[in-house]
């Protein structure tokens, strides 16, 4: 007999109920195998497909891995956690939901300062000035590195952020930040601005499949499934 399909789903938040919500309106009801405090569940109406119950950044990092076929989370997440992460995953379907950018944003003080490039002559000339280098707050550590070499900056820093990114500058702990952000209010409440070029990644949740594993036929067929039904559900809305 195949092995059944597993497919991670957020355990918690808003990114729980928005994909229990739309999973329900494709007919595909996620259940809980022993209750709420269950690990593992199940789809209603689809045999040989079991559900893996873990935060974003976990069904990212089960997928690259292989552990698992499938999950919904997020493309920051993706592109963060998981190494080589377009040969190890495929980002199957948008969702329409968790939306938000990485962004890279400085003090709104820093008036001279509006691009990457300008950024890049900050960095470069900060050490002779302050006898250190310039220093960036985030929890996006491999998307900051690939961004800012992009950019040919090099001379910088990473603070990992463990809490309140966006209020790093103001406490001294970092001089800017690289974060998710929505409408940016929260940003602007703690005096910074993002670059104009500062857009690292548009993100929203998707579905996501591994390509570190072998797939079956059976599991093919699964996922085809789900996906379908997604798909109807999303165009529906």
């Amino acid at each position: 007999m195949s092995a059944p399909l597993v497919i991670a789903v957020p355990s918690k938040g808003r990114l729980q109920a928005d994909a229990q919500a739309l999973f329900a309106r494709a007919g595909l009801e996620i259940e809980s195998a022993n209750g709420s405090r269950s690990y593992r569940g199940r789809v209603s109406n689809l045999a040989n497909v079991e559900v893996a119950f873990l935060s974003a950044p976990e069904i990212a990092r089960e997928i690259g891995m292989g552990t698992v076929y499938a999950g919904i989370t997020g493309r920051d997440q993706v592109e963060e956690t998981v190494p080589d992460f377009a040969a190890r995953t495929e980002l199957t379907l948008p969702l329409g939901f968790g939306r938000c950018d990485v962004v890279v944003a400085v003090p709104e003080p820093w008036i001279d300062v509006d691009t990457m490039e300008d950024l890049d002559d900050v960095a470069a000339d900060f050490r002779p000035r302050h006898g250190r280098r310039l220093t960036v707050a985030t929890k996006y550590i491999s998307i900051t590195r690939r961004f800012f070499a992009g950019h040919g900056i090099a001379d910088y820093r990473i603070v990992e952020s463990l809490g309140a990114t966006e209020g790093a500058p103001a406490t001294g702990a970092a001089d800017l930040i690289v974060d998710i952000t929505t409408t940016g209010a929260t940003l602007r409440a703690n005096g910074l601005k993002v670059l104009a070029d500062g857009v690292i990644l548009s993100s929203e949740a998707h579905l996501v499949a591994s390509r570190a594993l072998a797939w079956d036929t059976a599991q093919k067929a699964a996922y085809a499934a789900i996906t379908a039904k997604l798909k109807a559900a999303l165009a529906r809305r």
